[in-house]
This record gives structure tokens, sequence and C-alpha cells, in this order.
């Protein structure tokens, strides 16, 4: 599995200041529509989400997933990639 970190997103999608449940139904919505091959950063701020509903979304759907916690801004950088 390549390191989605080091690579460009297709899509990115802020979702920072959302609450539980928006940052997953946004992410949601973004993957349903996006196509085979996208990689989809999130910028997410809910612990929730970005260590417990993303995560197993992404793992339900079978997607490649990856996590950044960027300590000094306060947030997370959550990488989904569709097969």
């Amino acid at each position: 599995m390549a390191d989605l970190k080091s690579q460009e997103p297709t899509q990115v999608l802020d979702v920072l200041g959302r609450v539980c449940p928006y940052p997953l139904v946004l992410t949601k919505k973004t993957m349903e529509k996006a196509a085979g091959g996208t990689l989809l950063k999130v910028l997410c701020d809910a612990p929730a989400s970005a260590e417990d509903t993303i995560p197993k979304y992404a793992e339900k759907q079978g997607f490649e997933f990856d996590s950044v916690k960027v300590e000094d801004k306060g947030y997370w950088e959550l990488y989904l990639k569709k097969a």
C-alpha cells in the first residue's frame, strides 16, 4: 500500500469546526460522488470523527485510509482513497 500522505489529493474537504455527525456525513457524500482512484484529504478537528467514525467508515467501505494529527494546529488530516 502506498503512503497516502505523500500523494497529491484529488480533492480536499474542510470540515474544521463541524461536530459529529457532520464530518462523517460530508465525507460519505463526497466519497459517494467520487470516481475510482480519488484521493480525498479531509481536514477535521472533531476527535470522535477523526479517530473513530471516519476510520471505521473507510474500513467498512474498503477504502485505503491514513491519518495524520497536526499537533501544532490541533486538527487531523485524514486520507481516504477510493479503489
